[in-house]
């Protein structure tokens, strides 16, 4: 039995700090190559979080291909008895971006540290500078359609009573003040909650603890079917984990976002 099996999504500085070293263990580091080289948890591979993204405009924030994916996955030793456990200095997005990815490779066995590497100092840990080697084995995956929306697939769902679309950008790109796409504005019948607004700044940037009942609030509840968004699908990597964390059973991540929508002719904007 692996040795996190009791433990849920969410996952605590010193629960992890215990099990580094648990041999299922792969332990993602989604934070910057400086901070990186300056110190980071024991035992952690860096992955550039460019890296999770396919790079490409209007809609950089789209799947990688295949082949890079399998390199990626196969620097890091992936295999299916893995427990992955993922942190960032940024409160969650890029490591939720990660976790989609495991989503979307059909490997469930994962962990977010709460608070990533603030969460971490905060409890006064320790940090290394060593830098494991690259596993580099061949890994072959299938990619599971399941974790992902499509643009025709969001557009074909518009106005669905069971459907709510959660846009983590900020207030002024939903509103349409900023732009950063042809079309300003946001998808017709979005509900906005910034991603920093999931956040708790006093606790080390863990997910608030209040988060179901402001989501409830908002309409985002667990008997819809969730498709999250920002731009590139960065800032919604932090909301589809929050999901994903509270059990919601149905969220989708649109990597598509606000990049392929606002630059696509044929979609509906509301401001």
């Amino acid at each position: 039995m692996t040795a996190f099996a009791e433990l849920p999504l969410l996952i605590e500085p010193t629960e992890l700090a215990s099990r580094l070293n648990a041999p299922e263990l792969i332990l993602v580091d989604l934070t910057s190559s400086a901070r990186y080289a300056s110190g980071h948890i024991p035992g952690a591979r860096f992955v550039d979080p460019k890296r999770t993204q396919l790079g490409q405009p209007p809609a950089p924030g789209l799947l990688p291909e295949l082949a890079q994916l399998e390199q990626l996955f196969g620097e890091l030793g992936h295999n299916p008895d893995a427990v992955y456990v993922v942190y960032d200095d940024e409160g969650g997005g890029w490591a939720g971006r990660f976790i989609w990815l495991l989503d979307v490779i059909g490997h469930s066995h994962y962990h977010y540290l709460d608070g990533g590497l603030h969460a971490w100092l905060a409890e006064e840990l320790p940090l290394s500078t060593e830098q494991p080697a690259a596993a580099n084995q061949p890994v072959y995956l299938q990619l599971n359609q399941a974790p992902t929306a499509s643009r025709e697939y969001l557009q074909s769902r518009l106005g669905a009573a069971d459907l709510v679309i959660w846009d983590a950008r900020s207030a002024a790109e939903y509103s349409g003040e900023k732009a950063f796409a042809q079309k300003a504005g946001h998808i017709p019948g979005a509900v906005n909650l910034d991603w920093t607004a999931g956040m708790d700044q006093a606790r080390a940037l863990r997910i608030r603890q209040d988060m179901p009942s402001l989501l409830n609030s908002l309409g985002i509840t667990p008997d819809k079917e969730i498709f999250t968004h920002c731009q590139t699908h960065h800032r919604s990597g932090f909301t589809y984990l929050v999901a994903k964390a509270l059990g919601f059973p149905r969220v989708k991540a649109y990597a598509g976002s606000w990049g392929e929508w606002g630059n696509h002719p044929d979609t509906p904007v509301e401001r």
